[in-house]
């Protein structure tokens, strides 16, 4: 049974779960949300689990590595594991963000997701999350390899870019826009110095998805 972490320091716990609309409504207290935890939480967790798919895969190439890895870190599975941990009923939203549905939203459990990777990486070091992870990629990579999940337009816009350059395709955030809790991101790729794509999504993995994929259609018609 997966749960949410043991801590030492229980306030890293609570500024991983406290959201900035329930410090909005309670501006008594003497806390922070946790939105430079998520910051901190997802450069450990690229860092952790690409450690871990080069070691656990020593006959795959960098290509598939990165295409496996952009499956296990997307919003979609990081709001995944939240779910299987519990994480959803220990969050601490404002009323309004309680009400619009925000314990259930892929994107706010993600964040949550990542912040309390960020916060265990400041209570216990990189090991301990390393230990934490290990526990949620396996059965997830082998249902992302037996369904070949991994194998989207990212991954085939890298793969083709590769083979034909040896360049790694670039994404590039260019505008967001709407209410928090329902934004709309704009994303380009570039391969070099040429934009190949855009794309619009509710996230910033989606808009990149769509990116590649608008990249990819231009290829096949010859744009």
């Amino acid at each position: 049974m997966f749960s949410i972490p043991t801590f030492r320091d229980p306030s890293l716990l609570e500024r991983a779960l406290t959201h900035r609309s329930y410090l909005n409504e309670h501006p008594e207290l003497a806390s922070d949300d946790n939105e430079r935890l998520e910051f901190l939480g997802d450069a450990v967790l690229d860092f952790v689990t690409g450690a871990w798919l080069y070691n656990r895969f020593p006959e795959l190439q960098e290509g598939r590595l990165t295409s496996l890895r952009a499956a296990l870190v997307k919003t979609e599975t990081l709001a995944e594991f939240a779910l299987k941990i519990g994480l959803n009923e220990h969050l601490r939203l404002g009323k309004g963000e309680m009400e619009s549905g925000g314990r259930g939203r892929v994107t706010m459990l993600a964040d949550a997701f990542e912040a309390i990777l960020g916060a265990l990486y400041l209570d216990q070091g990189l090991s301990a999350v390393q230990t934490y992870l290990e526990e949620l990629l396996p059965k997830e990579t082998e249902r992302i390899l037996a369904g070949e999940r991994d194998r989207d337009a990212k991954s085939a816009l890298q793969e083709w870019s590769q083979a034909e350059s040896g360049i790694t395709p670039k994404y590039r955030t260019i505008t967001e826009h709407g209410p928090d809790h329902a934004k709309t991101f704009t994303v380009e790729v570039r391969i070099g110095e040429k934009t190949m794509g855009r794309g619009e999504g509710l996230s910033k993995q989606a808009a990149a998805q769509a990116a590649a994929s608008d990249a990819l259609k231009r290829l096949n018609a010859g744009v």
